[in-house]
């Protein structure tokens, strides 16, 4: 049975998060609350319910689904080699509204779609993201629309769309940035903004000490 919990009461939230974790080891899908917008999120490591989240929003696996971690050091298991370039923008940015693109660790046994071997990473900025994603680790969320469909800023409008396919809502109120993340691919020989959302361009560019056009090429 779908439920929605208020995470703005604190007892609702800490009986939310419960349910979620559930929800999450039990192989279903949640719906959790991000300072970007809202997310439709699996754990990462379950590949079934990874492809039941890419089914629930009309998504192929073209479109591979993206992480969401817990802590800074989470990412160091994830990938195969982590950047300078990628050390310097989590430094500056994160947690927040930046994913980067980076080379996954060729012994991890998820499948988030045809990635080539890539995975994109955050860690939100978000209490209730936070609290959810140290209980059960790396999740692969996307954004809780289906395809095609406006990104929910609200848990209702995720459940308007997603309804009984999600077993736990999150709801704690509207997303404070309302914009999906801005997005740095550091797989290539230089790296490359290939989304601006709340973290501007030049934001990236001065960290990273580049020309902003460098970026957007």
């Amino acid at each position: 049975m779908t439920e929605t919990f208020d995470c703005l009461d604190e007892q609702t939230r800490a009986t939310g998060i419960a349910s979620a974790v559930s929800a999450l080891k039990g192989g279903n899908l949640v719906v959790l609350p991000t300072d970007t917008v809202y997310g439709i999120g699996a754990d990462a490591f379950d590949n079934e319910a990874v492809s039941a989240l890419l089914s629930a929003k009309g998504r192929g696996r073209d479109m591979p689904v993206p992480v969401l971690v817990g802590s800074w050091h989470t990412i160091e298991g994830l990938v195969y080699s982590l950047p300078h370039t990628a050390r310097e923008l989590i430094r500056a940015f994160w947690p927040g509204a930046l994913s980067l693109v980076v080379q996954q660790a060729p012994s991890l046994r998820w499948d988030l779609g045809d990635a080539h071997g890539t995975v994109m990473v955050r860690m939100p900025l978000h209490p209730v993201a936070i609290e959810l994603l140290r209980e059960v680790g790396p999740m692969a969320v996307s954004s809780a629309n289906i395809s095609g469909s406006p990104a929910a800023v609200t848990a209702k409008e995720a459940r308007d769309q997603l309804g009984d396919l999600v077993e736990v809502y999150l709801d704690a109120g509207p997303s404070e940035q309302q914009a999906a993340s801005t997005i740095v691919d550091l797989t290539g020989a230089h790296p490359r903004v290939l989304r601006q959302g709340p973290v501007t361009v030049d934001a990236v560019a001065k960290v990273l000490g580049v020309d902003p056009s460098t970026l957007t090429d």
